[in-house]
């Protein structure tokens, strides 16, 4: 009876770990991607070719927050300090382990200036991954032809600098993009009318920093981020 239990044992703990994989897809399009092969290094999607996976959401934890950490090469950004009543609800990165996390999120919610709930999405990604833009319900990758040709919608503050943000053209939601040291910077939130939140400067902090004991608090997943 002995062995037999640890026999069961050792197979569910098979079974159990080969479930908790990460569920990847194409940042861009939500795809399922294929695995890099003997003729590959990359994971490739259908329609969007060689891409750096999305996979499925880190919960809203300092654990979630850690695993993170561990792979970004962008900034990890986060409004700081958090709007009166938002929670910090999930985590997500593109990328794998041959390159790091090439595009990080992290999800808030909280209460709408207007009334009822919001959600706020900060995604912060190297050029042509395509994460900000599927988020913001575009086709992708970056914002778009006629991006930044007027003037800003709104601001954001980090390390004592004021970076400019422009509207994305967009439904459902209100979306702004701009640049902070080279990688795209996109701030979505749901519904539109939590845009208003962008009236005033919003003040960020890089979560890769050194030196930062921030206590967050965080709150259920975010139904916007992969599951």
């Amino acid at each position: 009876m002995l062995l037999l239990g640890k026999y069961l044992t050792q197979h569910f703990e098979g079974i159990t770990l080969f479930e908790m994989r990460p569920v990847l897809s194409c940042p861009r399009c939500a795809s399922a991607v294929r695995e890099p092969s003997v003729w590959s290094s990359a994971y490739h999607c259908e329609q969007h070719g060689e891409v750096h996976p999305l996979r499925s959401a880190f919960s809203p934890s300092q654990d979630g927050l850690d695993g993170v950490l561990q792979s970004a090469e962008v900034p990890v950004w986060l409004p700081w300090p958090l709007p009166q009543g938002w929670l910090v609800t999930g985590f997500a990165v593109a990328g794998d382990e041959r390159t790091g996390a090439r595009g990080c999120t992290v999800a808030l919610s909280g209460p709408n200036p207007i009334g009822g709930p919001a959600e706020m999405m900060l995604i912060s990604e190297e050029p042509g991954i395509g994460l900000g833009a599927r988020f913001a319900g575009l086709d992708g990758p970056d914002p778009g032809a006629q991006f930044a040709a007027g003037q800003p919608a709104a601001v954001v503050e980090f390390s004592n600098h004021e970076f400019p943000l422009w509207n994305v053209d967009t439904a459902g939601r209100a979306a702004f993009a701009g640049e902070v040291s080279g990688n795209w910077l996109w701030l979505v939130l749901w519904p539109e009318t939590a845009g208003m939140l962008m009236v005033e400067p919003l003040p960020l902090r890089d979560l890769r920093d050194p030196g930062q004991d921030l206590d967050l608090p965080f709150g259920a997943p975010s139904p916007q981020l992969p599951s």
